[in-house]
């Protein structure tokens, strides 16, 4: 276990929280291979019956670190992100997620698999990935579209801007918005009231919900393998090149 990713249990609730606020919990792999480790044990605990997902401080996370993610590129199936991916896609518990700050990227697109999310009402949005030069993940292009209409989903991710709570409202992402004081609070008691629910019948409820949990499993393969391709490119080269640097990216000379 990370000691950037902290973990309880208490009342059949697993906490995991997202602790690296001094990089706006920026993830890393070892923070990924943390995570995905902890939802799978969760599965196969009967003790826990819900896991609820937080950040530390004033941002749920940014994203990716992007150092460790040049050092450590996400090219292999193996790689820890891809097992936090399919992890939090396939956990047969319910997922809650109380997001209390920034949740950019990765950030955003792993709450389209929560089963409930409260947001404070300062939070932001982001699905940067084509500004970056690469593409959605997470199944999220496909997850997305279902979840808001085709055009809504295009504006979101070929845009790549940051929105707030109203819009994450609109498009159905979010169940209701809470105070910074009352935040974790009204996600705790989501969380509970759901852990008193006969556990086969929520766990039953929850898979004909995601019916179509082999279709994501296999998004997410074919987002991964555009996603390295991308990796390589002199797009991507542009984009963190212009952001070390504290510039604006120039792609006009890109095809």
């Amino acid at each position: 276990m990370s000691d950037q990713i902290k973990s309880a249990i208490e009342n059949s609730i697993l906490l995991l929280t997202i602790a690296r606020p001094e990089k706006k919990n920026a993830l890393t792999a070892d923070m990924y291979a943390a995570m995905a480790d902890s939802i799978t044990d969760a599965d196969n605990n009967k003790n826990i019956r819900v896991i609820l997902i937080t950040g530390s401080e004033d941002s749920f996370t940014a994203g990716n670190d992007l150092k460790d993610f040049l050092d450590n590129p996400p090219i292999e199936s193996s790689s820890p992100v891809f097992q936090f991916m399919h992890a939090i896609a396939g956990t047969k518990k319910p997922v809650v997620a109380a997001v209390n700050g920034l949740a950019i990227g990765i950030g955003t697109t792993m709450l389209l698999h929560c089963d409930l999310v409260y947001a404070v009402e300062t939070a932001r949005f982001q699905l940067p990935f084509v500004n970056l030069g690469l593409v959605p993940e997470l199944g999220s292009s496909l997850i997305l579209p279902a979840l808001t209409g085709r055009t809504a989903a295009a504006e979101l991710m070929m845009f790549g801007d940051m929105f707030n709570t109203a819009k994450a409202t609109e498009i159905g992402l979010l169940n209701g918005t809470c105070s910074a004081e009352t935040l974790l609070g009204t996600a705790r008691s989501a969380a509970q009231k759901l852990a008193t629910k006969p556990p086969a019948a929520l766990r039953k409820t929850k898979a004909l919900l995601n019916s179509n949990v082999n279709e994501v499993h296999a998004r997410i393969d074919q987002e991964a393998q555009v996603f390295g391709e991308q990796l390589n490119s002199v797009e991507v080269k542009e984009a963190i090149a212009a952001f070390f640097e504290k510039r604006a990216p120039d792609f006009s000379k890109f095809e």
